[in-house]
Protein backbone atom coordinates (compact mmCIF):
# COMPACT_ATOMS: atom_id res chain seq x y z
CA UNK A 1 0.00 0.00 0.00
CA UNK A 2 1.43 3.59 -1.30
CA UNK A 3 3.17 5.30 1.77
CA UNK A 4 0.49 8.98 2.57
CA UNK A 5 2.68 11.79 2.17
CA UNK A 6 -0.07 14.77 2.35
CA UNK A 7 2.65 17.19 1.81
CA UNK A 8 3.55 15.40 -1.90
CA UNK A 9 0.17 14.58 -2.45
CA UNK A 10 -0.77 16.15 -5.88
CA UNK A 11 -4.19 17.83 -5.47
CA UNK A 12 -6.59 19.81 -7.99
CA UNK A 13 -5.78 23.24 -7.68
CA UNK A 14 -8.26 24.58 -10.96
CA UNK A 15 -10.48 23.25 -13.26
CA UNK A 16 -11.38 24.65 -16.25
CA UNK A 17 -14.39 24.03 -19.16
CA UNK A 18 -16.19 25.01 -22.38
CA UNK A 19 -18.98 22.46 -23.14
CA UNK A 20 -22.09 22.49 -24.80
CA UNK A 21 -23.38 24.12 -22.33
CA UNK A 22 -21.61 27.36 -22.64
CA UNK A 23 -18.14 28.40 -21.16
CA UNK A 24 -16.93 27.30 -17.28
CA UNK A 25 -17.87 24.52 -14.91
CA UNK A 26 -20.50 26.01 -13.34
CA UNK A 27 -22.90 26.06 -16.79
CA UNK A 28 -21.80 22.32 -17.30
CA UNK A 29 -22.35 20.82 -13.55
CA UNK A 30 -25.86 23.13 -13.64
CA UNK A 31 -26.81 21.41 -16.60
CA UNK A 32 -25.61 17.88 -15.60
CA UNK A 33 -27.70 17.75 -12.55
CA UNK A 34 -30.98 19.14 -14.38
CA UNK A 35 -30.48 15.89 -16.41
CA UNK A 36 -30.23 17.94 -19.48
CA UNK A 37 -28.85 17.49 -23.24
CA UNK A 38 -27.67 19.53 -24.94
CA UNK A 39 -27.66 17.32 -28.01
CA UNK A 40 -28.98 18.61 -31.01
CA UNK A 41 -28.97 18.54 -34.94
CA UNK A 42 -25.76 20.54 -35.95
CA UNK A 43 -26.50 24.53 -36.74
CA UNK A 44 -22.75 25.07 -37.62
CA UNK A 45 -21.11 22.11 -38.35
CA UNK A 46 -21.17 20.29 -42.25
CA UNK A 47 -19.33 17.00 -43.08
CA UNK A 48 -19.91 14.44 -45.71
CA UNK A 49 -20.80 11.80 -43.48
CA UNK A 50 -22.70 14.21 -41.40
CA UNK A 51 -26.57 13.04 -41.89
CA UNK A 52 -28.54 15.42 -39.51
CA UNK A 53 -27.28 13.07 -36.48
CA UNK A 54 -27.69 15.46 -32.50
CA UNK A 55 -23.95 16.92 -32.16
CA UNK A 56 -23.09 18.63 -29.24
CA UNK A 57 -22.25 21.74 -30.44
CA UNK A 58 -20.44 24.98 -28.28
CA UNK A 59 -23.46 27.60 -28.09
CA UNK A 60 -22.60 31.45 -29.03
CA UNK A 61 -20.73 32.90 -32.30
CA UNK A 62 -17.61 31.37 -31.67
CA UNK A 63 -14.07 33.43 -31.44
CA UNK A 64 -12.83 36.32 -33.57
CA UNK A 65 -12.59 35.91 -37.62
CA UNK A 66 -8.88 34.22 -38.07
CA UNK A 67 -8.75 32.62 -34.45
CA UNK A 68 -9.01 28.71 -34.49
CA UNK A 69 -11.84 27.59 -32.63
CA UNK A 70 -9.11 24.56 -31.06
CA UNK A 71 -6.89 27.33 -29.57
CA UNK A 72 -10.10 29.80 -28.22
CA UNK A 73 -11.30 27.02 -26.28
CA UNK A 74 -8.46 25.57 -24.58
CA UNK A 75 -7.22 28.94 -23.80
CA UNK A 76 -10.87 29.89 -22.19
CA UNK A 77 -10.33 26.31 -20.16
CA UNK A 78 -6.91 27.30 -19.04
CA UNK A 79 -7.93 31.08 -17.81
CA UNK A 80 -10.49 29.68 -15.64
CA UNK A 81 -8.54 26.76 -14.29
CA UNK A 82 -5.50 28.62 -13.52
CA UNK A 83 -8.09 31.67 -11.85
CA UNK A 84 -9.96 28.70 -9.61
CA UNK A 85 -6.11 27.79 -8.77
CA UNK A 86 -5.83 31.39 -7.70
CA UNK A 87 -3.00 32.24 -10.42
CA UNK A 88 -2.37 35.45 -12.52
CA UNK A 89 -1.60 33.02 -15.34
CA UNK A 90 -0.10 30.07 -16.07
CA UNK A 91 3.50 30.16 -14.17
CA UNK A 92 6.52 30.06 -16.62
CA UNK A 93 8.04 27.04 -14.73
CA UNK A 94 4.63 25.37 -14.90
CA UNK A 95 4.92 21.74 -17.05
CA UNK A 96 2.03 22.29 -20.02
CA UNK A 97 0.73 19.18 -21.53
CA UNK A 98 -1.51 19.92 -24.52
CA UNK A 99 -3.60 16.53 -25.40
CA UNK A 100 -5.35 16.30 -29.24
CA UNK A 101 -5.73 14.20 -31.81
CA UNK A 102 -2.31 15.67 -33.80
CA UNK A 103 0.44 18.15 -33.05
CA UNK A 104 -0.23 21.30 -34.16
CA UNK A 105 2.37 21.84 -36.20
CA UNK A 106 2.23 25.69 -37.59
CA UNK A 107 1.39 28.22 -39.63
CA UNK A 108 3.25 26.59 -42.73
CA UNK A 109 1.92 23.53 -42.87
CA UNK A 110 -1.92 24.64 -41.95
CA UNK A 111 -1.59 27.13 -44.88
CA UNK A 112 -0.37 23.77 -47.42
CA UNK A 113 -3.23 21.61 -45.76
CA UNK A 114 -4.75 20.22 -49.27
CA UNK A 115 -8.08 21.51 -50.11
CA UNK A 116 -9.12 22.89 -46.75
CA UNK A 117 -6.96 24.60 -44.57
CA UNK A 118 -9.67 25.76 -42.15
CA UNK A 119 -10.88 22.09 -42.13
CA UNK A 120 -7.44 20.48 -41.37
CA UNK A 121 -6.92 23.14 -38.55
CA UNK A 122 -10.32 22.19 -36.64
CA UNK A 123 -8.15 18.78 -36.73
CA UNK A 124 -4.90 19.57 -35.09
CA UNK A 125 -4.11 20.55 -31.51
CA UNK A 126 -4.92 23.51 -29.97
CA UNK A 127 -1.51 26.32 -30.93
CA UNK A 128 0.30 26.21 -27.88
CA UNK A 129 0.76 29.82 -28.44
CA UNK A 130 -2.41 30.32 -29.09
CA UNK A 131 -3.95 28.25 -26.63
CA UNK A 132 -1.48 29.79 -24.00
CA UNK A 133 -0.55 33.11 -25.12
CA UNK A 134 2.74 34.03 -27.06
CA UNK A 135 4.96 35.05 -23.72
CA UNK A 136 4.62 31.17 -22.08
CA UNK A 137 8.22 29.68 -22.59
CA UNK A 138 7.78 26.90 -25.41
CA UNK A 139 10.07 24.70 -23.40
CA UNK A 140 7.62 24.02 -20.89
CA UNK A 141 5.32 22.37 -23.58
CA UNK A 142 4.49 18.72 -24.02
CA UNK A 143 1.75 17.21 -26.96
CA UNK A 144 0.46 13.72 -25.38
CA UNK A 145 -2.05 11.59 -27.63
CA UNK A 146 -3.91 8.52 -26.43
CA UNK A 147 -6.91 8.51 -28.28
CA UNK A 148 -9.83 9.30 -26.23
CA UNK A 149 -8.44 8.50 -22.82
CA UNK A 150 -5.30 11.09 -23.99
CA UNK A 151 -6.48 13.68 -21.08
CA UNK A 152 -6.94 11.37 -17.99
CA UNK A 153 -3.38 9.72 -19.48
CA UNK A 154 -2.12 12.97 -19.09
CA UNK A 155 -2.72 14.03 -15.81
CA UNK A 156 -1.54 10.39 -14.35
CA UNK A 157 1.64 11.53 -16.22
CA UNK A 158 1.59 15.00 -15.15
CA UNK A 159 1.04 13.38 -11.65
CA UNK A 160 4.34 11.67 -11.73
CA UNK A 161 6.15 14.42 -13.29
CA UNK A 162 4.85 16.57 -10.11
CA UNK A 163 6.36 13.81 -8.05
CA UNK A 164 9.66 13.73 -9.70
CA UNK A 165 10.27 17.23 -8.95
CA UNK A 166 9.90 18.07 -12.44
CA UNK A 167 7.88 21.13 -12.48
CA UNK A 168 6.12 23.23 -9.61
CA UNK A 169 2.91 22.95 -11.37
CA UNK A 170 1.41 21.53 -14.22
CA UNK A 171 -1.60 22.06 -16.67
CA UNK A 172 -3.05 19.86 -17.98
CA UNK A 173 -5.58 21.25 -21.32
CA UNK A 174 -6.78 20.39 -24.79
CA UNK A 175 -9.85 20.82 -26.86
CA UNK A 176 -11.71 19.25 -29.57
CA UNK A 177 -13.61 20.80 -32.81
CA UNK A 178 -16.06 19.27 -34.50
CA UNK A 179 -14.36 18.59 -37.57
CA UNK A 180 -14.56 16.37 -41.04
CA UNK A 181 -12.15 13.75 -40.14
CA UNK A 182 -12.72 12.42 -36.44
CA UNK A 183 -16.67 12.65 -37.07
CA UNK A 184 -15.87 9.96 -40.49
CA UNK A 185 -13.14 8.01 -38.78
CA UNK A 186 -16.19 7.38 -35.72
CA UNK A 187 -18.89 7.24 -38.50
CA UNK A 188 -16.96 4.65 -40.64
CA UNK A 189 -16.81 1.86 -37.15
CA UNK A 190 -20.66 2.88 -37.16
CA UNK A 191 -19.96 4.07 -33.79
CA UNK A 192 -21.95 7.16 -34.11
CA UNK A 193 -25.87 7.08 -33.28
CA UNK A 194 -28.57 8.28 -35.04
CA UNK A 195 -30.19 9.62 -31.52
CA UNK A 196 -28.90 11.04 -29.00
CA UNK A 197 -26.67 9.06 -26.96
CA UNK A 198 -28.10 7.20 -23.97
CA UNK A 199 -25.12 5.28 -22.04
CA UNK A 200 -26.29 2.45 -19.58
CA UNK A 201 -30.15 2.65 -21.38
CA UNK A 202 -31.11 -0.71 -22.50
CA UNK A 203 -31.89 1.22 -25.83
CA UNK A 204 -28.49 2.73 -26.88
CA UNK A 205 -27.57 2.50 -30.32
CA UNK A 206 -24.50 4.52 -30.40
CA UNK A 207 -22.47 7.50 -29.69
CA UNK A 208 -22.98 11.63 -30.07
CA UNK A 209 -19.76 13.55 -30.40
CA UNK A 210 -19.13 16.64 -29.23
CA UNK A 211 -17.11 19.78 -28.85
CA UNK A 212 -15.34 22.05 -25.90
CA UNK A 213 -12.34 22.44 -24.02
CA UNK A 214 -10.75 21.59 -20.64
CA UNK A 215 -8.10 22.25 -18.64
CA UNK A 216 -6.53 20.81 -15.21
CA UNK A 217 -4.07 22.52 -12.75
CA UNK A 218 -2.17 20.39 -10.73
CA UNK A 219 0.72 20.65 -7.95
CA UNK A 220 2.02 19.28 -4.85
CA UNK A 221 -0.36 19.84 -1.48
CA UNK A 222 2.43 21.48 0.49
CA UNK A 223 3.29 24.14 -2.66
CA UNK A 224 -0.72 25.02 -3.10
CA UNK A 225 -0.35 25.42 0.86
CA UNK A 226 2.68 27.74 1.05
CA UNK A 227 1.35 29.89 -1.93
CA UNK A 228 -1.89 30.28 0.11
CA UNK A 229 -4.52 28.28 -2.01
CA UNK A 230 -6.42 25.78 0.08
CA UNK A 231 -7.42 22.67 -1.82
CA UNK A 232 -9.67 19.54 -0.88
CA UNK A 233 -9.29 17.23 -4.15
CA UNK A 234 -6.41 14.43 -4.07
CA UNK A 235 -5.51 12.75 -7.42
CA UNK A 236 -4.88 9.63 -5.07
CA UNK A 237 -4.49 7.04 -7.67
CA UNK A 238 -3.70 6.40 -11.41
CA UNK A 239 -3.88 3.92 -13.58
CA UNK A 240 -2.64 4.18 -17.51
CA UNK A 241 -2.69 1.04 -19.69
CA UNK A 242 -2.05 0.55 -23.00
CA UNK A 243 -3.32 -2.90 -23.85
CA UNK A 244 -2.99 -2.68 -28.09
CA UNK A 245 -3.84 -6.46 -28.52
CA UNK A 246 -7.49 -6.26 -27.46
CA UNK A 247 -10.03 -3.62 -27.57
CA UNK A 248 -9.97 -2.34 -23.95
CA UNK A 249 -13.23 -0.13 -23.88
CA UNK A 250 -15.26 -3.56 -24.63
CA UNK A 251 -13.32 -5.68 -22.67
CA UNK A 252 -14.58 -6.23 -18.99
CA UNK A 253 -11.14 -7.73 -17.69
CA UNK A 254 -8.94 -4.93 -18.73
CA UNK A 255 -11.42 -2.26 -17.52
CA UNK A 256 -11.69 -4.05 -14.41
CA UNK A 257 -7.49 -4.51 -14.23
CA UNK A 258 -7.34 -0.93 -14.62
CA UNK A 259 -9.45 -0.02 -11.70
CA UNK A 260 -8.06 -2.38 -9.31
CA UNK A 261 -4.60 -1.16 -10.28
CA UNK A 262 -5.65 2.95 -9.66
CA UNK A 263 -7.22 1.61 -6.42
CA UNK A 264 -4.24 -0.14 -5.03
CA UNK A 265 -2.39 2.69 -6.40
CA UNK A 266 -4.59 5.13 -4.22
CA UNK A 267 -4.82 2.50 -0.90
CA UNK A 268 -8.36 3.04 -1.01
CA UNK A 269 -10.14 0.21 -0.02
CA UNK A 270 -13.59 1.17 -0.92
CA UNK A 271 -15.13 3.22 -3.27
CA UNK A 272 -18.17 5.53 -3.16
CA UNK A 273 -18.70 6.84 -7.17
CA UNK A 274 -17.39 5.72 -10.52
CA UNK A 275 -17.59 8.49 -13.37
CA UNK A 276 -17.93 6.29 -16.44
CA UNK A 277 -16.43 6.62 -19.37
CA UNK A 278 -19.95 5.24 -20.93
CA UNK A 279 -20.55 6.61 -24.35
CA UNK A 280 -23.55 4.94 -25.58
CA UNK A 281 -22.07 1.78 -27.53
CA UNK A 282 -23.80 -1.58 -26.43
CA UNK A 283 -20.58 -3.15 -26.63
CA UNK A 284 -18.72 -0.64 -24.43
CA UNK A 285 -21.26 -0.04 -21.85
CA UNK A 286 -21.72 -3.76 -20.87
CA UNK A 287 -18.34 -4.07 -20.68
CA UNK A 288 -17.90 -1.31 -18.26
CA UNK A 289 -20.94 -1.80 -16.51
CA UNK A 290 -19.91 -5.71 -15.56
CA UNK A 291 -15.78 -4.43 -14.98
CA UNK A 292 -17.77 -1.66 -12.04
CA UNK A 293 -19.66 -4.44 -11.07
CA UNK A 294 -16.61 -6.58 -10.24
CA UNK A 295 -15.01 -3.62 -8.12
CA UNK A 296 -18.10 -3.07 -6.21
CA UNK A 297 -18.32 -6.60 -5.00
CA UNK A 298 -14.67 -6.58 -4.64
CA UNK A 299 -14.85 -3.57 -2.13
CA UNK A 300 -18.19 -4.79 -0.70
CA UNK A 301 -20.55 -1.97 -2.00
CA UNK A 302 -24.18 -3.18 -2.59
CA UNK A 303 -25.32 0.28 -4.28
CA UNK A 304 -22.01 1.89 -6.15
CA UNK A 305 -23.40 5.04 -7.95
CA UNK A 306 -22.36 5.20 -11.47
CA UNK A 307 -23.14 7.87 -14.14
CA UNK A 308 -21.93 9.14 -17.29
CA UNK A 309 -21.69 12.95 -18.91
CA UNK A 310 -21.80 12.16 -22.44
CA UNK A 311 -25.75 11.60 -22.77
CA UNK A 312 -25.40 15.19 -21.99
CA UNK A 313 -22.53 16.89 -24.12
CA UNK A 314 -21.61 14.45 -26.18
CA UNK A 315 -18.17 12.18 -26.29
CA UNK A 316 -15.70 15.27 -26.86
CA UNK A 317 -12.67 12.41 -27.77
CA UNK A 318 -9.49 13.50 -26.51
CA UNK A 319 -10.42 15.81 -23.71
CA UNK A 320 -13.45 13.93 -22.58
CA UNK A 321 -11.82 13.08 -19.49
CA UNK A 322 -11.99 16.79 -18.23
CA UNK A 323 -15.47 16.81 -18.15
CA UNK A 324 -15.42 13.60 -16.37
CA UNK A 325 -12.55 14.41 -13.84
CA UNK A 326 -14.75 18.00 -12.92
CA UNK A 327 -17.89 15.89 -12.57
CA UNK A 328 -15.86 13.21 -10.33
CA UNK A 329 -14.51 16.48 -8.33
CA UNK A 330 -18.01 18.37 -7.91
CA UNK A 331 -19.45 15.13 -7.12
CA UNK A 332 -16.97 14.75 -3.81
CA UNK A 333 -17.59 18.55 -3.01
CA UNK A 334 -20.93 18.92 -3.11
CA UNK A 335 -22.32 15.41 -1.55
CA UNK A 336 -24.30 14.71 -5.52
CA UNK A 337 -24.08 12.72 -7.88
CA UNK A 338 -25.78 13.92 -11.06
CA UNK A 339 -28.12 11.73 -13.42
CA UNK A 340 -26.73 9.99 -16.43
CA UNK A 341 -28.76 12.07 -18.89
CA UNK A 342 -31.13 10.26 -21.73
CA UNK A 343 -30.69 7.26 -19.31
CA UNK A 344 -34.67 5.99 -18.75
CA UNK A 345 -34.29 2.15 -19.18
CA UNK A 346 -31.44 1.61 -17.03
CA UNK A 347 -29.78 -1.20 -17.83
CA UNK A 348 -30.17 -4.70 -14.65
CA UNK A 349 -27.25 -4.20 -12.38
CA UNK A 350 -26.93 -6.06 -8.71
CA UNK A 351 -24.40 -3.94 -6.98
CA UNK A 352 -24.28 -0.46 -9.06
CA UNK A 353 -26.82 2.21 -9.08
CA UNK A 354 -27.59 4.18 -12.63
CA UNK A 355 -29.23 7.55 -11.31
CA UNK A 356 -31.70 9.23 -13.24
CA UNK A 357 -32.27 11.84 -11.00
CA UNK A 358 -29.69 13.85 -8.72
CA UNK A 359 -29.07 11.55 -6.03
CA UNK A 360 -27.46 12.84 -2.55
CA UNK A 361 -24.39 11.18 -1.09
CA UNK A 362 -23.01 13.20 1.58
CA UNK A 363 -20.51 10.76 3.16
CA UNK A 364 -18.69 10.44 -0.53
CA UNK A 365 -14.71 10.73 -0.25
CA UNK A 366 -13.30 8.46 -2.90
CA UNK A 367 -14.44 8.75 -6.79
CA UNK A 368 -13.32 6.99 -9.99
CA UNK A 369 -13.30 8.59 -13.07
CA UNK A 370 -12.37 5.94 -16.40
CA UNK A 371 -11.55 6.69 -19.77
CA UNK A 372 -11.12 4.31 -22.43
CA UNK A 373 -9.73 4.50 -25.67
CA UNK A 374 -9.08 3.12 -29.57
CA UNK A 375 -5.74 1.36 -29.90
CA UNK A 376 -6.01 -0.25 -25.92
CA UNK A 377 -5.81 2.92 -24.29
CA UNK A 378 -7.22 2.73 -21.17
CA UNK A 379 -6.88 4.33 -17.84
CA UNK A 380 -8.68 4.96 -14.29
CA UNK A 381 -8.32 8.16 -11.78
CA UNK A 382 -9.01 7.96 -8.07
CA UNK A 383 -9.64 11.26 -6.36
CA UNK A 384 -9.57 11.71 -2.61
CA UNK A 385 -11.56 14.33 -1.15
CA UNK A 386 -9.38 15.64 1.81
Amino acid sequence: MPVKDPVNDIVISGLGLVTPFGAGVAPFWRGLLEGRSALRPAGRFEAPSYRGEPVGEVPGPGPAAGTPRKSAYARAAIGEAVEAAGLPGVPRDALVILVGQAPYPGPETVADAASDPAAHREFLGPDPAGALGPAFAPGRVLHLSHACASAVFAVGFAREALRAGVAPLAVVAGSSVLNRYEYASMDVVRAVGREAARPFDTGRAGISLGEGGGAVVLEPAGHARARGHATDLVVAGAACRVAGAKAAASDAELIAGCMRDALADAGADRLDHVHAHATGTVQGDAAELAAVESIAAETGSDALPVTSHKGAIGHLLHISGAPALAAAALTLRTGTVPPTAGLTAAEGTDRVVLPTAPLRLPSARTAAVNSFGFGGNNATLVLRGV
